[in-house]
Formats: structure tokens, C-alpha cells, sequence
């Protein structure tokens, strides 16, 4: 599978997490779509641009489990992340519920509105290892109060690799009153979504990870009921727009600024070009990535001890190692913007694209798996890293 991908051949790549890996054919494709709109800007933009958007949204729909009319293109999770929490009201001692294991970006944003309005953050302290589901709803509902607003809960976990029991918790918090924004960045691609029927307030995902699109493509779903009064991160001309054929969410989100359209544009084109490289499609590129990547877990870990941090159900095409106590090394490991010297290592002495990152005071590894990835990847990291450590 690895030549459909533009990724360095020279580069053991086991860090698809990160930024994800786009395939040949959808680079291709979004580069028609860049010259089609280069070639007559003001056509594009003015006239053929509004169609395109509204067939790639409802494209997307189909994919996700909902009507693309409650969809809304953003570039990235955050920003969708940055316009519910920065449109929504809260008062003096209302609760903003986090978890231990969200995403450090996404938890910034929480902090910054709680801190201009006066709202408590609440973090729930979810174990890790992580033994069952149950351990993780029950932290999770344990932590909501009465003066609970918002809840913005990861479906999975950038840092730890674990699948939340999504449906359960947004059932459990949405029926005590408190909204729910799901911070899905990982999801799309990796699990099979149905957002109409998981009904929580709001949802992000990013697509240029597990689905493959360009850099720059991700979504904002919003419950019919949940979008009146929800800005984009970015006001533009539809705050004041008099058009009477598209909801105020559409007419706000849809044109937030001129900027490069087209990763939103070649999402239909990446959602069908990797569903044609396994004759199961999507089904399949998620069997072979979660069997995948369970192998290359136990791979490394063969090779430095230890256990799974997290049972096989809870397990996506990522998977964090917790690595032994007696290698974590001394102090704290670099934080976001410094690399942990290990990962250094690894990348200039073996060419291995790996991340490392302490969590709760353990260094962890964090292996993710794709259609271009091999098991032969983790057993080149298995076979260096103990003497590395």
C-alpha cells in the first residue's frame, strides 16, 4: 500500500496520528480542484463555489450519520472547538466539564472561556491504564454537578489511544441537562459514525487524519435545536446576510473569509479513493488497522516489557504504550514545541517517526497503523529502542 502515499520511503512512519498521511490520487485531485479555481477566481468563488460546498457536505453526511445541512466545514477540530465554546454563554461558578486524557489544545480553549467568564474548570480523572468502559463513564458521571453547562468529552483520546464509550456517555450527561461537545478529532475513519443517532449538542472531527483528505479539512455537527446562536470562530458577511433560503448556521459558516476551499472540496474524492484501495472499503481499512496495530503494540512490547495499557475493545488504529518505570528516565519530558529526546534520537539515528510524550508522569509511545504501514515498521522500532532506552 505504501506507494499510493507521498510519504518518505527512507522513513519508518509510525505517527499517523499526528498529522495523518494524504494518498497520491487526492493530492491530484486537489490540486484540479486549485487550478479549476485559479483559472477564473471570481467564477469560481461567486458562482460555482456554494454547489460544490453544499454536495461535499452532504457527501460527508452519508459518511458520518447525519443531514449535511447540520454540517459546517471548518480547518481543523480546534477551531470548531473555538466557535461552540466562544458562542455559548456562561456565568460566575457555572462548570465546564474536561477530562485527564483530553487534548491539550482543546483544553486551553475551555480554560480561556472559564477564565473571561468567570466559569470553574472540572477535570474528570480517568485512570490509565484503563481497564473497562464502565471505569470510564463512571469517572466521568461522577465528576457532573448540578451547576454543570458543558461537558467537552473526546471520543478518542489523542494521547492515550482510547476509544470512549462515546454513546453512553453523551446519553448519560445529555440526559441530566448538560451539553455535550465531543471532540471526535480522531474519529472519522477510524469508527464507523452516526451522528443524527448519537445526538449529542455538538460534534468535531478532523479529516485529514484516518480519512485521508488534505490538510485543513474537518467538520462542526450541530443538533438542529443546539444551532441558533452558534457563530464560526471566524465573523464574516454572513452575520448580517439577508437570505431566506439557508438557515443563519449555514449562512455563517459557509464563508468565513476568502481562503483555499479546496481540502473541504476534495473530501467526497478521499472518502472514496481509500475505500477503493481494500475491496471491503471502509470496513476493511478499519479491520486491517485495528488488527494491525494490536500486532505492532505487542511487538514493542515484547521487546521493552510491560503490559497493554488498554483492553483490545477500547483500541481504535492507535495504540499508547505505557513504557516500564524503570526507563522513563529522570524529570519531566518535554512538553508541546520540544520533542523528548528519544524521539530525536530515534528519527536521526534510525529514520523512525514515533511520538513520545509523558502523560500523568510516564513516558508513553504511541503507535498508529494505516493502510501503509507494515508490522515490519514496529518490529524495526522494537529491534533499537531498547538499547535506545
Amino acid at each position: 500500500m505504501k506507494h499510493h502515499f507521498v510519504l518518505d520511503p527512507d522513513v519508518t512512519f509510525l505517527n499517523h496520528g499526528s498529522f495523518g498521511a494524504c494518498p497520491r490520487s487526492v493530492l491530484a485531485e486537489q490540486q484540479r480542484l486549485r487550478e479549476r479555481l485559479e483559472a477564473e477566481p471570481v467564477r469560481f468563488f461567486n458562482r460555482e463555489y456554494e454547489p460544490l460546498l453544499d454536495a461535499a457536505r452532504h457527501t460527508l453526511g452519508r459518511f458520518v450519520g447525519c443531514d449535511g445541512d447540520d454540517l459546517a466545514f471548518v480547518t481543523n477540530a480546534t477551531t470548531a472547538v473555538n466557535a461552540v465554546l466562544r458562542s455559548l454563554e456562561f456565568s460566575p461558578g457555572d462548570e465546564l466539564l474536561i477530562t485527564s486524557h483530553g487534548y491539550n489544545a482543546c483544553n486551553n480553549v475551555v480554560r480561556f472561556v472559564a477564565a473571561r467568564t468567570g466559569a470553574v474548570v472540572v477535570v474528570a480523572q480517568v485512570p490509565f491504564p484503563v481497564t473497562s468502559a464502565e471505569e470510564i463513564v463512571e469517572a466521568i458521571t461522577r465528576a457532573v454537578t448540578p451547576r454543570t453547562k458543558l461537558a467537552v468529552i473526546d471520543h478518542i483520546t489523542s494521547p492515550t489511544a482510547v476509544v470512549f464509550p462515546i454513546a453512553h456517555i453523551v446519553s448519560a450527561l445529555e440526559a441530566r441537562g448538560v451539553r455535550v461537545l465531543v471532540d471526535g478529532a480522531h474519529a472519522p475513519g477510524q469508527e464507523p459514525l452516526a451522528l443524527a443517532a448519537l445526538g449529542a449538542s455538538y460534534f468535531t472531527g478532523n479529516l485529514h487524519k484516518w480519512t485521508c483528505a488534505p490538510k485543513g479539512a474537518a467538520f462542526l455537527h450541530a443538533r438542529r435545536d443546539r444551532q441558533a446562536g452558534l457563530h464560526p470562530a471566524t465573523i464574516s458577511h454572513g452575520a448580517n446576510a439577508q437570505r431566506a433560503d439557508r438557515s443563519r448556521f449555514r449562512v455563517e459558516f459557509d464563508w468565513q473569509g476568502t481562503h483555499d476551499p479546496t481540502p473541504f472540496l476534495t473530501v467526497p474524492f478521499a472518502l472514496d479513493a481509500v475505500a477503493q484501495l481494500v475491496p471491503g472499503g471502509w470496513d476493511e481499512v478499519r479491520a486491517r488497522s485495528r488488527a494491525l496495530v494490536r500486532q505492532m503494540r505487542d511487538v514493542v512490547l515484547r521487546a521493552v516489557g510491560g503490559q497493554p495499557a488498554v483492553p483490545d475493545a477500547l483500541l481504535g488504529m492507535m495504540a499508547t504504550i505505557a513504557l516500564p518505570n524503570a526507563m522513563t528516565g529522570q524529570g519531566a519530558l518535554p512538553g508541546m514545541g520540544a520533542l523528548d529526546p528519544l524521539q530525536d534520537a530515534l528519527w536521526h539515528r534510525h529514520q523512525i517517526e514515533v511520538p513520545l510524550f509523558s502523560f500523568e508522569g510516564r513516558r508513553c509511545l504511541r503507535l498508529s497503523a494505516h493502510l501503509h504501514s507494515t508490522l515490519a515498521d514496529a518490529e524495526k522500532l522494537a529491534a533499537v529502542l531498547p538499547a535506545l532506552l
